[in-house]
C-alpha cells in the first residue's frame, strides 16, 4: 500500500533541485524552519535581527537564507548579493546560537526561465524539508518570510502555539500589516501602501460577504505550512510571481486552513519592478497615479452571493429547474456561466457525487479561487467596472454596519478592515448577509 510517508520519500528523491545544500546536523528538538528568499536586498540583516530578537518556542529553529540570482542579472546585482552574501555570513556566525541557527545559502545563475521568488522559495522551503526529515519531525513546520520584512517578538511561540491548538491544520495565512508612517521610505510610500492594503482586504471581506468558503489572504512573506503536508501536495511551484497565492491555494482546498492571528508580520511597502503584480507594482503604480487606486465592485460579489447561495438547491436540481435557477441569476452570473460553460459541469459535479454536502465540496473544487478571479475580471469588463477602493470599502462597511463612512479617510477605513481581519472567518460579521440591492 502506498502510504503518506512513502509520499514524502517520493518527493525527496524526485522533486527536489538539489541535494541537501547544509551539511551541519540539525538539532534533534528542530521543529521549525524558517525561509526567506533574497535577491537584491542589501538590508537583509536588519530582518535577520528582527528574528533573532524573538522569544524562542519550545522546539529549536533554523533560518534558511536563500541569496539567489539569475544567469541574466546584472554585474550590480551581483555584486550587491556577494556583498549581502559575505555580510550575512559573517553576522550568522556571531549570532548563532544553541537553540537558533541561521544558515546563509548563495544560489547563483539560476536558469532564466524560472529564476525569481517561486523558484528561491522551493529550494529554501525543500531545504527546510530535508533538514526535518532528517531528524524524523513530520510535525515540523516551514515558515515563509521575506527579506525587507519584520514581525512581532512573539512570532515563533505564536506559531508553535497555533499548529499545537490545531493539529489537523496542513497550513495556515499569519495576520499582517504594512506599515503606514517611518523614516525608511519617502512619505509617498507610505501613502501609497494604504489603499493597496485596503484593496487586498476589502476583496477578502468581499468574498466573504457572497458566501466564499475559502476566502483568505495568501502573502508570501505571511504563510506557513507542515513538512508532511508541504511534500504530499507537491512543494512551492516556481512561479516568478503570484506563487503565494498558487501554493496556499492547494491547502485551502483541501480544509482545515487556518489563521494565526496572535501575531504579526510587517512586509514592506517599498515599490518594485521586479514582478508585473503584487504589492512593489502596485505601489509604484499608486505613486504614479498621485495616490488613486480601483478594485472590484461591490455589486460583483453581491451576484456572487445570488450564485453561492442556489449551490446547494443544485443538487437535487433537474435539468428544467436547473435552467429556470439560473435565469433568475444576475445578467453578470448568467453570462460568466454561459461563457465556462456551466451547465455541463454541473450535470458532472452531480453525476459524480451521491450527497448535497459532496456536491458542494465538489463544486467549490470546481468554483475554486482561480475560477472567482476570473468572475470579477469579467463582471469587471462586462458589468461593473472598477471603481476607487474607497468608495467600494466604506460601501462594504455600510452593508455591515449599517452606517455611513467617508470614502475618502482612507488609513480609517484600513483600521476598519484590519478590525475585521483580526476576527477567525467563522466569526465573520459577514456571515448570513442577505444580498442589498
Amino acid at each position: 500500500m502506498f502510504t503518506k510517508f512513502d509520499a514524502v520519500n517520493q518527493y525527496l528523491q524526485q522533486r527536489t533541485l538539489f541535494a541537501p545544500l547544509i551539511y551541519r546536523k540539525p538539532s534533534l528538538n528542530l521543529g521549525m524552519v524558517v525561509v526567506i528568499p533574497a535577491y537584491d536586498e542589501p538590508f537583509l540583516l536588519l530582518s535577520l535581527m528582527n528574528l533573532s530578537r524573538c522569544t524562542l518556542p519550545l522546539c529549536d529553529v533554523e533560518v534558511i537564507v536563500v541569496i539567489n540570482n539569475s544567469e541574466q542579472s546584472s554585474q550590480a546585482v551581483r555584486d550587491c548579493n556577494q556583498e549581502t552574501y559575505l555580510k550575512a555570513l559573517q553576522w550568522a556566525k556571531k549570532n548563532n546560537k544553541h537553540r537558533i541557527k541561521f544558515h546563509i545559502l548563495y544560489v547563483p545563475d539560476l536558469p532564466s526561465k524560472s529564476a525569481g521568488v517561486g523558484l528561491a522559495r522551493k529550494i529554501g522551503m525543500d531545504e527546510a524539508c530535508w533538514r526535518l526529515m532528517k531528524i524524523k519531525n513530520k510535525k515540523g513546520v516551514i515558515v515563509c518570510f521575506d527579506a525587507d520584512s519584520r514581525c512581532e517578538t512573539n512570532y515563533f511561540l505564536a506559531l508553535e502555539e497555533h499548529f499545537k491548538n490545531h493539529p489537523k491544520t496542513p497550513a495556515c495565512n499569519i495576520y499582517f500589516e504594512h506599515p503606514i508612517h517611518g523614516a525608511e521610505h519617502e512619505d509617498e510610500v507610505y501613502e501609497a501602501i494604504v489603499p493597496y492594503e485596503l484593496h487586498l482586504r476589502y476583496y477578502i471581506q468581499a468574498q466573504r460577504l457572497a458566501g466564499f468558503p475559502h476566502a483568505y489572504h495568501t502573502v508570501g512573506s505571511s504563510m506557513a505550512v507542515r513538512v508532511m503536508a508541504y511534500q504530499q501536495q507537491g512543494g512551492m511551484n516556481k512561479r516568478k510571481a503570484g506563487e503565494d497565492f498558487y501554493f496556499l491555494h492547494k491547502f485551502i482546498s483541501l480544509g482545515r486552513f487556518s489563521e494565526c492571528l496572535s501575531t504579526k508580520v510587517i512586509p514592506s511597502p517599498r515599490p518594485s519592478h521586479r514582478v508585473p503584480f503584487g504589492t512593489g507594482r502596485a505601489v509604484n503604480e499608486i505613486v504614479a497615479s498621485s495616490g488613486t487606486y480601483d478594485t472590484y465592485h461591490l455589486s460583483s460579489f453581491f451576484d456572487l452571493k445570488n450564485l453561492f447561495d442556489l449551490v446547494p438547491a443544485l443538487y437535487k436540481a433537474e435539468v428544467e429547474e436547473y435552467e429556470d435557477m439560473v435565469a433568475e441569476l444576475p445578467a453578470s452570473i448568467q453570462d460568466f456561466l454561459t461563457q465556462v460553460d456551466y451547465l455541463s459541469k454541473w450535470q458532472e459535479i452531480k453525476i459524480n457525487t451521491a450527497s448535497r454536502k459532496a456536491f458542494i465540496t465538489r463544486f467549490y473544487k470546481w468554483f475554486n479561487a482561480f475560477m472567482l478571479m476570473k468572475y470579477v475580471h469579467f463582471a469587471r469588463d462586462h458589468h461593473y467596472p472598477n471603481i476607487p477602493v474607497g468608495e467600494a470599502a466604506a460601501r462594504l462597511l455600510t452593508h455591515i454596519h449599517a452606517c455611513s463612512f467617508d470614502d475618502q479617510q482612507l488609513p480609517a477605513l484600513l483600521q476598519h478592515y484590519r478590525s475585521l481581519d483580526q476576527l477567525p472567518m467563522t466569526k465573520s460579521p459577514l456571515a448570513g448577509r442577505q444580498r442589498v440591492r
